[in-house]
């Protein structure tokens, strides 16, 4: 009975220094996710965070091997509340953590400033939401984006708003914020390009926590205009559109991607007719791939209960098209593999995902919406 007694402890020392020897074999890859999970827009800042859940469960699942190991991803979602100074601070957290690579941010203005502290720290980041083209004009080799940038998205709105709508007039409102100032200009360029004769007959500014728009929207009645395009998120536009109906403004309503969410119909309410709401996501499948779109979608409501808001996908493919990169690179060493992630030819749910020498997206698609019954309903899929 000795004998056995001592022998057991041994036994169970042996496996659990086998079972040490073999997770120490498995390494931990650590990938940052930012985005808005408090305050207006925290809806969308979560359905981005969604996406990148999904694809680390899949990846783990898998099973993934680099550089002859197998590894397993850890994902480290951080908060930045749409907030340029949080967006800063979550980011040399991130770095501080030793990250292998950042997904996001989610907004233009937290994009951008964060981008420098990646840059410095040599970590790839790839945004799936970011539309400002200064993103990209920085110079910086760890600066990615998977969606089309506001030069497309804009520019294609405010085209779409003269050839298409036959606008003569458009007023235009901004909420000041990099992506809000960023696509609202670049929509005033497209509706004035090839001689259109459209007239823009105001500009006005308010915030991203603005509630109360009465003294602009009572200005721009004034001007009659045909459309009236707002540069900002959802969170703004509904209660924007609650109060265009209080003051009989019948103009079409357009905005970019900021506006374009499954959450615009609850947030403006019975405020807004069918047809009136006319928007863009920068991004979008064409027929061949729209299996693929669908099938996201499905699995991801079997995921988490609720629908895909906007950029659920792009997150997804963000986080695919990196570890394809680390992959394929045989390490997840960011000097190593951020090269191959540049030259990446990825074909992700949301389509081919290849970058120019700035880090934009190739080839970028956009997906034109309108509204009807309260649903999104697609009118047009461009470049």
């Amino acid at each position: 009975m000795q004998f056995k007694t001592k022998m057991i402890p041994l036994a169970g020392a042996i496996a659990f220094a086998l079972a040490g020897t073999a997770s120490a074999q498995e390494q931990v890859i650590k990938i940052g996710h930012v985005g808005p999970i408090s305050g207006a827009i925290a809806h969308l800042g979560k359905d981005n965070e969604n996406g990148a859940k999904m694809a680390i469960d899949e990846l783990n699942a898998k099973g993934v091997m680099i550089g002859g190991k197998k590894v397993k991803f850890e994902l480290l979602p951080e908060d930045d509340a749409a907030d340029p100074k949080q967006g800063t601070a979550v980011a040399q957290k991130l770095v501080d953590a030793k990250v292998n690579g950042v997904i996001g941010h989610l907004n233009s203005g937290t994009t951008i400033p964060a981008s420098k502290i990646y840059y410095e720290a040599g970590i790839p980041q790839i945004s799936p939401s970011a539309t400002n083209p200064k993103y990209t004009q920085q110079g910086f080799k760890t600066a990615f984006r998977v969606v089309a940038n506001d030069g497309q998205l804009g520019g294609t709105l405010g085209r779409y708003a003269a050839q298409v709508l036959k606008a003569k007039k458009v007023a235009v409102i901004d909420d000041r914020t990099a992506y809000g100032q960023g696509v609202a200009e670049e929509f005033i360029k497209g509706v004035k390009s090839k001689g259109s004769g459209v007239e823009v007959v105001a500009t006005q500014y308010t915030n991203d926590k603005a509630t109360d728009f009465n003294a602009i929207l009572t200005s721009i009645k004034s001007k009659n205009p045909d459309v009236v395009f707002f540069g900002g998120m959802d969170a703004v536009a509904g209660p924007m559109l609650r109060q265009m109906k209080q003051l009989g403004i019948n103009a079409k309503f357009m905005g970019g991607d900021g506006i374009c969410s499954e959450a615009l119909a609850t947030l403006a309410g019975d405020a807004m007719a069918d047809n009136q709401v006319v928007c863009a996501e920068a991004g979008g499948v064409e027929d061949a791939q729209k299996k693929g779109m669908d099938d996201f979608k499905a699995a991801y409501k079997k995921k988490f209960g609720i629908d895909v808001q906007i950029y659920a996908p792009y997150v997804y493919d963000s986080v695919m098209t990196m570890v394809d990169a680390m992959v394929q690179a045989g390490s997840a060493d960011p000097a190593k593999y951020a090269p191959v992630l540049a030259k990446i030819q990825h074909k992700g749910v949301t389509g081919n995902i290849a970058f120019d020498a700035k880090g934009d997206i190739k080839d970028g698609t956009l997906t034109l919406y309108t509204y009807k019954g309260g649903k999104r309903v697609l009118l047009a899929v461009t470049k």
